[in-house]
Protein backbone atom coordinates (compact mmCIF):
# COMPACT_ATOMS: atom_id res chain seq x y z
CA UNK A 1 0.00 0.00 0.00
CA UNK A 2 1.28 3.48 -0.92
CA UNK A 3 1.79 5.77 2.07
CA UNK A 4 3.44 9.14 2.57
CA UNK A 5 6.41 7.34 4.10
CA UNK A 6 7.15 5.00 1.19
CA UNK A 7 6.28 7.72 -1.35
CA UNK A 8 8.88 9.87 0.36
CA UNK A 9 11.38 7.03 0.19
CA UNK A 10 10.72 6.50 -3.51
CA UNK A 11 11.45 10.15 -4.29
CA UNK A 12 14.69 10.00 -2.35
CA UNK A 13 16.03 6.63 -3.47
CA UNK A 14 14.68 6.14 -7.00
CA UNK A 15 13.80 9.48 -8.51
CA UNK A 16 16.62 11.77 -7.40
CA UNK A 17 19.41 10.18 -9.47
CA UNK A 18 17.21 10.01 -12.56
CA UNK A 19 16.09 13.61 -12.19
CA UNK A 20 19.64 14.88 -11.59
CA UNK A 21 20.89 13.06 -14.68
CA UNK A 22 18.19 14.56 -16.86
CA UNK A 23 18.83 18.05 -15.49
CA UNK A 24 22.57 17.75 -16.14
CA UNK A 25 22.68 15.95 -19.50
CA UNK A 26 22.04 17.61 -22.86
CA UNK A 27 20.98 20.93 -21.35
CA UNK A 28 22.98 22.77 -24.01
CA UNK A 29 26.38 22.44 -25.71
CA UNK A 30 27.72 25.26 -23.54
CA UNK A 31 26.56 23.64 -20.30
CA UNK A 32 27.99 20.27 -21.36
CA UNK A 33 31.39 21.82 -22.02
CA UNK A 34 31.95 23.84 -18.85
CA UNK A 35 33.35 22.61 -15.54
CA UNK A 36 31.07 21.95 -12.56
CA UNK A 37 32.84 22.18 -9.23
CA UNK A 38 32.55 22.96 -5.53
CA UNK A 39 36.24 23.80 -5.14
CA UNK A 40 35.74 27.54 -4.79
CA UNK A 41 32.59 27.47 -2.69
CA UNK A 42 33.06 28.70 0.86
CA UNK A 43 29.91 28.86 2.94
CA UNK A 44 27.26 30.62 0.88
CA UNK A 45 29.72 32.37 -1.46
CA UNK A 46 32.02 31.67 -4.38
CA UNK A 47 35.53 33.00 -3.71
CA UNK A 48 38.46 32.73 -6.10
CA UNK A 49 41.44 34.73 -7.26
CA UNK A 50 42.35 35.31 -10.90
CA UNK A 51 45.70 36.50 -12.25
CA UNK A 52 45.32 39.86 -13.98
CA UNK A 53 48.96 40.03 -15.06
CA UNK A 54 52.51 39.76 -13.78
CA UNK A 55 55.69 41.81 -13.72
CA UNK A 56 58.23 38.98 -13.85
CA UNK A 57 59.59 36.98 -16.76
CA UNK A 58 61.99 34.31 -17.86
CA UNK A 59 65.07 36.07 -19.23
CA UNK A 60 68.32 35.13 -20.89
CA UNK A 61 71.42 36.30 -19.03
CA UNK A 62 75.14 35.91 -18.51
CA UNK A 63 76.52 32.79 -16.90
CA UNK A 64 77.50 34.72 -13.79
CA UNK A 65 74.82 37.38 -14.11
CA UNK A 66 72.03 38.31 -11.71
CA UNK A 67 69.04 35.99 -11.67
CA UNK A 68 65.69 37.46 -12.70
CA UNK A 69 63.21 38.66 -10.12
CA UNK A 70 60.38 36.24 -9.28
CA UNK A 71 56.95 36.68 -10.80
CA UNK A 72 54.87 39.41 -9.23
CA UNK A 73 51.37 38.38 -10.15
CA UNK A 74 48.55 40.87 -9.90
CA UNK A 75 45.52 39.13 -8.46
CA UNK A 76 41.88 40.09 -8.65
CA UNK A 77 39.45 38.65 -6.13
CA UNK A 78 36.05 37.39 -7.24
CA UNK A 79 33.55 36.98 -4.42
CA UNK A 80 29.84 36.50 -5.19
CA UNK A 81 26.97 34.75 -3.40
CA UNK A 82 25.55 31.48 -4.68
CA UNK A 83 22.16 31.74 -6.39
CA UNK A 84 19.24 29.68 -5.10
CA UNK A 85 17.54 27.48 -7.70
CA UNK A 86 14.29 25.74 -6.79
CA UNK A 87 11.83 23.39 -8.44
CA UNK A 88 8.66 22.01 -6.84
CA UNK A 89 6.18 19.22 -7.40
CA UNK A 90 2.75 18.96 -5.82
CA UNK A 91 0.49 15.93 -5.39
CA UNK A 92 -3.05 16.34 -4.08
CA UNK A 93 -4.12 14.25 -1.12
CA UNK A 94 -7.07 13.01 -3.15
CA UNK A 95 -4.86 11.73 -5.97
CA UNK A 96 -2.51 10.10 -3.47
CA UNK A 97 -5.36 8.30 -1.72
CA UNK A 98 -6.86 7.19 -5.04
CA UNK A 99 -3.58 5.47 -5.99
CA UNK A 100 -2.94 4.05 -2.52
CA UNK A 101 -3.81 0.46 -3.43
CA UNK A 102 -2.14 0.46 -6.85
CA UNK A 103 1.58 1.06 -7.10
CA UNK A 104 1.34 1.50 -10.88
CA UNK A 105 -1.12 4.37 -10.50
CA UNK A 106 1.19 6.04 -7.99
CA UNK A 107 4.18 5.68 -10.30
CA UNK A 108 2.24 7.25 -13.16
CA UNK A 109 1.16 10.08 -10.88
CA UNK A 110 4.70 10.85 -9.73
CA UNK A 111 6.14 10.39 -13.23
CA UNK A 112 3.77 13.02 -14.58
CA UNK A 113 4.81 15.48 -11.89
CA UNK A 114 8.51 14.77 -12.41
CA UNK A 115 8.27 15.20 -16.18
CA UNK A 116 6.72 18.62 -15.70
CA UNK A 117 9.40 19.58 -13.18
CA UNK A 118 12.23 18.42 -15.46
CA UNK A 119 10.83 20.23 -18.48
CA UNK A 120 10.45 23.49 -16.56
CA UNK A 121 13.84 23.22 -14.84
CA UNK A 122 15.73 22.44 -18.05
CA UNK A 123 14.10 25.32 -19.89
CA UNK A 124 14.66 27.90 -17.17
CA UNK A 125 18.19 26.76 -16.40
CA UNK A 126 19.13 26.96 -20.08
CA UNK A 127 17.59 30.42 -20.31
CA UNK A 128 19.52 31.63 -17.26
CA UNK A 129 22.84 30.60 -18.83
CA UNK A 130 22.25 33.28 -21.46
CA UNK A 131 20.64 35.83 -19.13
CA UNK A 132 22.09 38.79 -17.28
CA UNK A 133 21.07 37.65 -13.80
CA UNK A 134 18.11 40.01 -13.53
CA UNK A 135 15.43 37.62 -14.82
CA UNK A 136 14.43 40.19 -17.45
CA UNK A 137 12.60 38.73 -20.44
CA UNK A 138 11.70 41.76 -22.52
CA UNK A 139 10.74 45.45 -22.43
CA UNK A 140 7.23 46.78 -23.03
CA UNK A 141 7.26 49.13 -26.02
CA UNK A 142 3.59 50.11 -26.19
CA UNK A 143 0.08 48.82 -25.63
CA UNK A 144 -1.85 47.43 -28.59
CA UNK A 145 -4.85 49.57 -29.46
CA UNK A 146 -8.16 48.16 -28.25
CA UNK A 147 -6.61 45.74 -25.73
CA UNK A 148 -5.66 45.95 -22.06
CA UNK A 149 -3.84 42.61 -22.23
CA UNK A 150 -1.73 42.68 -25.40
CA UNK A 151 1.51 44.67 -25.61
CA UNK A 152 4.22 45.19 -28.17
CA UNK A 153 7.66 44.27 -26.80
CA UNK A 154 11.25 44.65 -27.95
CA UNK A 155 11.78 40.90 -28.36
CA UNK A 156 9.72 37.72 -28.16
CA UNK A 157 10.47 34.03 -27.91
CA UNK A 158 8.18 31.03 -28.18
CA UNK A 159 9.14 29.83 -24.70
CA UNK A 160 7.47 32.94 -23.22
CA UNK A 161 4.06 31.23 -23.50
CA UNK A 162 2.83 30.04 -20.10
CA UNK A 163 5.56 31.81 -18.13
CA UNK A 164 4.70 33.33 -14.75
CA UNK A 165 5.95 36.92 -14.90
CA UNK A 166 5.78 40.28 -13.21
CA UNK A 167 6.19 43.93 -14.11
CA UNK A 168 7.67 45.91 -11.18
CA UNK A 169 5.13 48.71 -10.98
CA UNK A 170 2.82 49.97 -8.23
CA UNK A 171 0.09 47.69 -6.89
CA UNK A 172 -2.46 50.15 -8.25
CA UNK A 173 -1.55 48.97 -11.76
CA UNK A 174 -1.27 45.19 -11.38
CA UNK A 175 -2.77 44.52 -7.96
CA UNK A 176 -1.04 43.46 -4.78
CA UNK A 177 0.55 40.29 -6.21
CA UNK A 178 1.98 41.86 -9.41
CA UNK A 179 1.42 38.40 -10.86
CA UNK A 180 0.78 37.79 -14.57
CA UNK A 181 0.93 34.86 -16.97
CA UNK A 182 1.86 35.16 -20.65
CA UNK A 183 -0.89 33.35 -22.55
CA UNK A 184 0.08 34.10 -26.16
CA UNK A 185 3.01 35.29 -28.26
CA UNK A 186 2.85 36.89 -31.71
CA UNK A 187 6.40 36.70 -33.08
CA UNK A 188 5.49 38.38 -36.36
CA UNK A 189 4.33 41.57 -34.63
CA UNK A 190 6.50 41.23 -31.49
CA UNK A 191 3.50 41.10 -29.16
CA UNK A 192 2.70 39.23 -25.95
CA UNK A 193 -0.67 38.76 -24.27
CA UNK A 194 -1.26 38.50 -20.50
CA UNK A 195 -3.90 36.41 -18.77
CA UNK A 196 -5.75 39.47 -17.39
CA UNK A 197 -6.26 43.15 -17.99
CA UNK A 198 -3.67 45.65 -16.81
CA UNK A 199 -5.29 48.59 -15.03
CA UNK A 200 -2.94 51.26 -16.36
CA UNK A 201 -0.22 51.74 -18.96
CA UNK A 202 3.00 49.79 -18.41
CA UNK A 203 4.76 51.06 -21.55
CA UNK A 204 8.49 51.45 -20.99
CA UNK A 205 8.56 48.90 -18.16
CA UNK A 206 10.31 45.53 -18.28
CA UNK A 207 8.87 42.04 -17.84
CA UNK A 208 10.65 39.73 -15.39
CA UNK A 209 10.28 36.10 -14.38
CA UNK A 210 8.03 36.11 -11.32
CA UNK A 211 9.97 35.86 -8.06
CA UNK A 212 13.36 35.87 -9.85
CA UNK A 213 14.17 39.54 -10.31
CA UNK A 214 17.91 40.06 -9.72
CA UNK A 215 18.34 36.54 -8.29
CA UNK A 216 19.19 34.41 -11.35
CA UNK A 217 22.52 33.00 -12.49
CA UNK A 218 25.06 35.52 -13.77
CA UNK A 219 24.89 34.26 -17.34
CA UNK A 220 26.46 35.24 -20.64
CA UNK A 221 24.20 38.29 -20.86
CA UNK A 222 25.87 39.79 -17.80
CA UNK A 223 29.34 38.96 -19.06
CA UNK A 224 28.81 40.68 -22.40
CA UNK A 225 26.30 43.43 -21.64
CA UNK A 226 26.39 44.52 -17.99
CA UNK A 227 28.38 47.63 -17.01
CA UNK A 228 29.81 45.80 -14.01
CA UNK A 229 30.75 42.18 -13.36
CA UNK A 230 31.49 40.50 -10.00
CA UNK A 231 31.62 43.91 -8.36
CA UNK A 232 34.09 45.45 -10.84
CA UNK A 233 33.22 48.21 -13.30
CA UNK A 234 34.32 47.10 -16.75
CA UNK A 235 35.32 50.65 -17.67
CA UNK A 236 37.79 50.69 -14.77
CA UNK A 237 38.99 47.08 -14.91
CA UNK A 238 39.38 45.93 -18.56
CA UNK A 239 40.05 42.36 -17.45
CA UNK A 240 36.30 41.96 -16.95
CA UNK A 241 35.37 43.49 -20.33
CA UNK A 242 34.99 41.00 -23.21
CA UNK A 243 35.88 41.98 -26.76
CA UNK A 244 32.93 43.16 -28.89
CA UNK A 245 32.92 43.88 -32.62
CA UNK A 246 30.18 45.43 -34.75
CA UNK A 247 29.70 43.43 -37.96
CA UNK A 248 27.94 46.37 -39.61
CA UNK A 249 24.99 44.28 -40.72
CA UNK A 250 27.11 42.02 -42.93
CA UNK A 251 28.31 38.60 -41.80
CA UNK A 252 31.37 37.24 -43.61
CA UNK A 253 33.67 34.31 -42.98
CA UNK A 254 36.58 36.75 -42.81
CA UNK A 255 34.99 38.58 -39.87
CA UNK A 256 34.50 35.30 -38.04
CA UNK A 257 38.12 34.28 -38.49
CA UNK A 258 39.31 37.81 -37.67
CA UNK A 259 37.73 37.51 -34.21
CA UNK A 260 39.34 34.11 -33.65
CA UNK A 261 42.76 35.45 -34.63
CA UNK A 262 42.34 38.66 -32.62
CA UNK A 263 41.46 36.79 -29.42
CA UNK A 264 44.47 34.50 -29.65
CA UNK A 265 46.87 37.27 -30.65
CA UNK A 266 45.80 39.89 -28.11
CA UNK A 267 44.37 37.91 -25.19
CA UNK A 268 46.09 34.55 -25.53
CA UNK A 269 42.60 33.04 -25.67
CA UNK A 270 41.96 30.03 -27.86
CA UNK A 271 38.25 30.07 -28.65
CA UNK A 272 36.87 26.53 -28.62
CA UNK A 273 33.13 27.17 -29.02
CA UNK A 274 30.99 29.55 -31.08
CA UNK A 275 27.33 29.98 -30.15
CA UNK A 276 24.57 31.77 -32.02
CA UNK A 277 20.86 31.47 -32.80
CA UNK A 278 19.52 28.94 -35.30
CA UNK A 279 18.90 31.74 -37.79
CA UNK A 280 22.48 32.99 -37.52
CA UNK A 281 23.96 29.50 -37.76
CA UNK A 282 22.20 29.03 -41.10
CA UNK A 283 23.97 32.15 -42.33
CA UNK A 284 27.34 30.78 -41.17
CA UNK A 285 26.65 27.40 -42.74
CA UNK A 286 25.77 29.10 -46.02
CA UNK A 287 29.04 31.05 -45.97
CA UNK A 288 31.08 27.90 -45.51
CA UNK A 289 29.03 25.97 -48.07
CA UNK A 290 29.97 28.54 -50.71
CA UNK A 291 33.57 27.37 -50.30
CA UNK A 292 32.45 23.78 -50.91
CA UNK A 293 33.48 22.47 -47.53
CA UNK A 294 31.69 20.00 -45.30
CA UNK A 295 29.52 22.09 -42.97
CA UNK A 296 27.75 19.54 -40.78
CA UNK A 297 29.24 17.11 -38.31
CA UNK A 298 28.56 15.78 -34.84
CA UNK A 299 30.66 16.66 -31.83
CA UNK A 300 31.50 13.50 -29.92
CA UNK A 301 31.84 15.41 -26.64
CA UNK A 302 28.38 16.98 -26.60
CA UNK A 303 26.38 14.90 -29.07
CA UNK A 304 25.12 18.04 -30.84
CA UNK A 305 25.34 18.62 -34.57
CA UNK A 306 27.75 21.40 -35.45
CA UNK A 307 29.12 23.63 -38.17
CA UNK A 308 32.80 24.56 -37.88
CA UNK A 309 34.82 27.72 -38.53
CA UNK A 310 38.58 27.11 -38.55
CA UNK A 311 37.80 23.82 -36.77
CA UNK A 312 35.94 25.67 -33.99
CA UNK A 313 32.41 24.20 -33.60
CA UNK A 314 29.44 26.54 -34.10
CA UNK A 315 26.38 25.61 -32.03
CA UNK A 316 22.86 26.94 -32.26
CA UNK A 317 20.94 27.68 -29.08
CA UNK A 318 17.41 29.04 -28.96
CA UNK A 319 18.28 31.25 -26.00
CA UNK A 320 21.05 33.08 -27.86
CA UNK A 321 19.74 36.36 -29.35
CA UNK A 322 19.44 36.69 -33.12
CA UNK A 323 22.11 38.80 -34.78
CA UNK A 324 24.86 37.85 -32.32
CA UNK A 325 27.76 35.41 -32.48
CA UNK A 326 29.45 34.51 -29.17
CA UNK A 327 33.06 33.31 -29.17
CA UNK A 328 33.83 31.41 -25.97
CA UNK A 329 36.74 29.64 -24.37
CA UNK A 330 34.77 27.19 -22.24
CA UNK A 331 37.88 26.39 -20.17
CA UNK A 332 37.40 29.79 -18.52
CA UNK A 333 33.90 28.96 -17.24
CA UNK A 334 32.81 27.01 -14.19
CA UNK A 335 29.43 26.35 -12.62
CA UNK A 336 30.35 26.66 -8.96
CA UNK A 337 27.86 24.70 -6.90
CA UNK A 338 27.43 23.85 -3.28
CA UNK A 339 25.79 20.59 -4.30
CA UNK A 340 24.09 18.94 -7.24
CA UNK A 341 20.30 18.84 -7.39
CA UNK A 342 18.94 17.53 -4.08
CA UNK A 343 15.59 17.31 -2.32
CA UNK A 344 14.89 19.82 0.39
CA UNK A 345 14.43 17.86 3.63
CA UNK A 346 12.99 18.87 7.00
CA UNK A 347 14.62 18.10 10.35
CA UNK A 348 13.26 14.54 10.31
CA UNK A 349 14.54 13.88 6.78
CA UNK A 350 11.13 14.00 5.10
CA UNK A 351 10.78 15.29 1.54
CA UNK A 352 7.02 15.28 1.03
CA UNK A 353 5.29 17.80 3.27
CA UNK A 354 1.77 19.13 3.39
CA UNK A 355 1.36 22.39 1.50
CA UNK A 356 0.18 25.04 3.95
CA UNK A 357 -3.54 25.59 3.69
CA UNK A 358 -4.05 22.94 0.99
CA UNK A 359 -5.01 19.28 0.86
CA UNK A 360 -1.83 18.46 -1.01
CA UNK A 361 1.76 17.39 -0.49
CA UNK A 362 4.76 19.09 -2.04
CA UNK A 363 8.46 18.42 -2.52
CA UNK A 364 11.18 20.88 -3.48
CA UNK A 365 14.31 20.26 -5.53
CA UNK A 366 17.19 22.63 -4.78
CA UNK A 367 20.56 23.62 -6.21
CA UNK A 368 22.83 26.41 -4.97
CA UNK A 369 25.16 27.57 -7.72
CA UNK A 370 26.66 30.45 -9.67
CA UNK A 371 28.25 30.65 -13.11
CA UNK A 372 31.71 32.25 -13.06
CA UNK A 373 33.92 33.28 -15.97
CA UNK A 374 37.54 33.38 -14.81
CA UNK A 375 38.68 35.38 -17.82
CA UNK A 376 35.93 37.61 -19.26
CA UNK A 377 38.41 39.45 -21.50
CA UNK A 378 39.09 36.11 -23.18
CA UNK A 379 35.53 35.98 -24.63
CA UNK A 380 34.19 37.86 -27.64
CA UNK A 381 30.99 38.83 -29.39
CA UNK A 382 30.29 39.75 -32.99
CA UNK A 383 27.01 41.68 -33.10
CA UNK A 384 24.78 43.31 -35.69
CA UNK A 385 25.30 40.41 -38.08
Amino acid sequence: MITIENADKALKEYYLDAVSAQLNDNISPFFSAIEKSANHVYGKDVNLSVIRGNCGSIVAGAEDGTLPDPYRNRYLQISVPLKNLYGTIEISDKALRASRETSGAFVNLVNAEMEGLILSARQNFSRMLFGDGTGKLCKIVASVSGSDRTYKVDKVKEYFVGMHVTVPVSSAVLGDSNSLYITAVDKTNSQITFDRDVLDSISGESVYVYGSKDTELCGLGAIFEADALYGYKKSEEPYFAPYKLDAGGALTEEKLTDVLDYMEENFNSRINMIICSFKTRKKIAALIAENRRVVNSTDANTGFGVVTVNDVPVYADKYCPDGEVLFLNTDDFCLNQLCDWEWLEDESGKILKQVHGKAAYGATLVKYAELICKKPCGQAKLFNV
